[in-house]
C-alpha cells in the first residue's frame, strides 16, 4: 500500500472547481513534490489529503486511511506544517513543544529527541519572539514530528527564508526521508524540489499536467543543449539537435576560441511554463 493514494479527487466550491479529477500515489519514504502557480489547487488538495476538507467526489488515503470516513484515525498518523507560523512567541522553544506534546500524549523525552533532529537543542530555553524565521520553521516542523507521523505535509517550508537557513530546512527534510518518513511538498522553488523530490506533480487549474521524476521531465519537455561561452565574453547556446551545431563547435574550438563548455539542461520551471504557458507564480 503506498503512502498516499488519491483516485479522481475533486472539490468544489460553489461553481468553481478548484481541484479537478487527481489521481496519484506517494511511497512510503518519497519526497514528493507537488508544484503549480498560486491558485492551482495546492492547498486545497492538502486540506483533503489532511482531512480537513471533504472532497466533493473521488477518495484518498493517507497512511492507510480513508481521509473523509476515517479522520480520527487519520490525525495521529501525519503532520502538518502550513506555510503560517503559528507557534506561542511568549513562550521558550521546549515550552512550545511541551505543551504540543502533553495534547498529543507524547512523553516529554520526545521533545529532546525533536530538538536534535532540527538542531534548536541549544536554543530551546529562547523566548520563540527571538528566533529567526528559519528557526520558526524548524521548530514547527518538530512540533509536527513529535507524534513520530508516517506522513508529513509541508507547505512553502522555505518561503522568506535566507539561504543558509533554507539549507538547514532542507537538509531535515532529506534526513526525514532517509528515516522513512513519506513528504508531501510544496514550493515554488524549483531547484528545491530538484534536489529533494524523488518525483514531482505539476497542478495547474486543479489538474495534474504531468508527474514523473525531474530527471526525465526535464529530458522530456527541455531542449538539448550546450552552452558555449567564447573568449570576446559572447555566449552561445547551441541544440545538440541540430547537427551543424557539431561542426561549428568544432571549427570555434580549433580557432582558440571557445572558453567554455557546459550543458545548458532545461529547469523544471522551463518544463513547468512549456507545459501551462506560464510561470509558477502566476
Amino acid at each position: 500500500m503506498s503512502a498516499i493514494e488519491a483516485d479522481n479527487l475533486v472539490r468544489t466550491f460553489g461553481g468553481l472547481r478548484a481541484v479537478d479529477g487527481l489521481s496519484f500515489t506517494v511511497e512510503d519514504g518519497e519526497v514528493f513534490g507537488f508544484l503549480g502557480p498560486n491558485g492551482a489547487g495546492k492547498t486545497t488538495t492538502i486540506g483533503m489529503l489532511t482531512g480537513q476538507l471533504r472532497p466533493t467526489s473521488g477518495h484518498a488515503r493517507v497512511a492507510g486511511c480513508d481521509v473523509a470516513n476515517d479522520r480520527r484515525r487519520l490525525r495521529p498518523r501525519i503532520g502538518v506544517v502550513f506555510e503560517c507560523q503559528n507557534l506561542y512567541e511568549r513562550l521558550s522553544g521546549r515550552e512550545n513543544l511541551d505543551f504540543a506534546a502533553a495534547l498529543f500524549g507524547v512523553a516529554p523525552k520526545r521533545v529532546d529527541e525533536v530538538l536534535d533532529q532540527v538542531r534548536l537543542r541549544d536554543r530551546a530555553a529562547d523566548s520563540v519572539r527571538h528566533y529567526s524565521n528559519g528557526m520558526k520553521q524548524r521548530l514547527l516542523i518538530a512540533r509536527a514530528l513529535l507524534h513520530c507521523p508516517q506522513v508529513l505535509f509541508l507547505d512553502e517550508p522555505t518561503r522568506g527564508l535566507d539561504p543558509i537557513a533554507a539549507r538547514e530546512i532542507r537538509r531535515v527534510v532529506a534526513d526525514l526521508a532517509g528515516q522513512g518518513v513519506t513528504v508531501f511538498l510544496t514550493t515554488h522553488y524549483m531547484e528545491e524540489a530538484d534536489c529533494l523530490c524523488r518525483r514531482v506533480a505539476f497542478i495547474d487549474h486543479g489538474r495534474i499536467v504531468a508527474v514523473d521524476t525531474p530527471s526525465r521531465l526535464k529530458v522530456a519537455y527541455g531542449q538539448r543543449s550546450l552552452r558555449a561561452t567564447l573568449r570576446d565574453g559572447s555566449v552561445l547556446d547551441l541544440p545538440l539537435d541540430d547537427p551543424d551545431n557539431a561542426r561549428r563547435l568544432a571549427e570555434l574550438a580549433a580557432m582558440g576560441h571557445l572558453q567554455t563548455l557546459h550543458s545548458a539542461e532545461a529547469t523544471l520551471e522551463d518544463v513547468f511554463v512549456r507545459l501551462t504557458g506560464k510561470g509558477l507564480l502566476a
